[in-house]
């Protein structure tokens, strides 16, 4: 298949995958204020908005994402935000929220590395980087965006007692906290069964919640786990985009994941597209604004055939 019937293949699914992801977002948008959960309105609204992000890159940064990749980018939010939190599979499937993390390593790292590859192949800077260093500076990158996302789980959890850090049920612990004799050995429980928790109601009475299977953890594997599997995600694009920079013809797939600075003749098309929309905008408006005027006309000429 030619280059550009193949890109206008891929463009027309990018614009199809777009729409229909809107399309669902905005009824569950409906359905959510209807059973008036807000919280889940806002989570739809986010994503609508995370849905303009590529194009406001696109407009305002001239920066060319590959379809493939928006078309990932646009999986990804619906997945993370309408799946995951409104439909809640981030408790019915255990393995979901690994899932998205690796998928966050992989593409973070695509991203900084293009961002750096892109500042080293130009000439505006004196930058020049050998590709092994590039490639850690994308694992680090996507490390670092990994790291950013569990604070503000763990901040969002304590300040507003939510649980994005999901808890686990683990039978064997070992903690220093345990030894009563204050010598910084850890006491090891095996093979726990189960946890009976004691706390007080708002009314100050004694409440007992037993967790059945073992011990509750707070958060701390699940946090691990995040960022073991964005490492897995991120080394694995740093390898693609080393051998990448050795030989861009033979891996000329890792461009589908890396966004690209806009050439002349591209921001020059993109302008005029614009342009275009602006005056397809404007001979909108114009036409309702004239339909509005016919509109008032005929009432009033009716209203004055009534008198008359």
């Amino acid at each position: 298949m030619p280059i550009k019937a193949r890109s206008r293949k891929l463009r027309a699914i990018d614009v199809t995958v777009y729409v229909i992801l809107r399309t669902l977002v905005i009824l569950v948008l409906i359905a959510q204020i209807i059973n008036r959960n807000y919280e889940n309105v806002f989570l739809c609204v986010l994503t609508l908005i995370l849905f303009l992000v590529p194009f406001w890159m696109d407009r305002r940064w001239n920066i060319k994402i590959p379809t493939f990749l928006e078309i990932m980018i646009f999986l990804f939010i619906f997945a993370s935000e309408i799946l995951g939190e409104v439909a809640k599979f981030y408790v019915y499937f255990k393995h979901w929220d690994t899932i998205l993390h690796t998928m966050n390593g992989f593409l973070a790292a695509a991203i900084g590395f293009s961002l750096i590859d892109i500042l080293n192949r130009s000439e505006r800077f004196h930058l020049q980087l050998s590709p092994i260093f590039v490639a850690m500076i994308a694992f680090c990158f996507s490390m670092t965006i990994g790291i950013l996302w569990e604070f503000y789980e763990y901040s969002y959890d304590v300040l507003s007692k939510h649980d994005m850090q999901k808890d686990e049920i683990v039978t064997t612990i070992a903690s220093v906290s345990l030894d009563g004799t204050k010598s910084n050995k850890p006491v090891v429980l095996e093979n726990v069964d189960k946890t009976v928790i004691y706390s007080k109601d708002k009314d100050g009475k004694m409440v007992e919640t037993t967790i059945s299977g073992g011990y509750l953890d707070i958060g701390l594997r699940d946090t691990m786990e995040d960022l073991f599997v964005n490492f897995l995600g991120a080394y694995s694009f740093s390898i693609i985009g080393w051998l990448y920079i050795h030989n861009r013809d033979k891996y000329k797939f890792a461009e589908n994941f890396m966004p690209k600075r806009k050439t002349e003749k591209e921001i020059e098309e993109t302008k005029a597209e614009i342009a275009r929309m602006e005056q397809l905008l404007e001979l909108k408006r114009k036409r309702k604004r004239v339909a509005k005027l016919i509109k008032q006309a005929d009432k009033e000429n009716k209203k004055y055939k009534e008198e008359k």
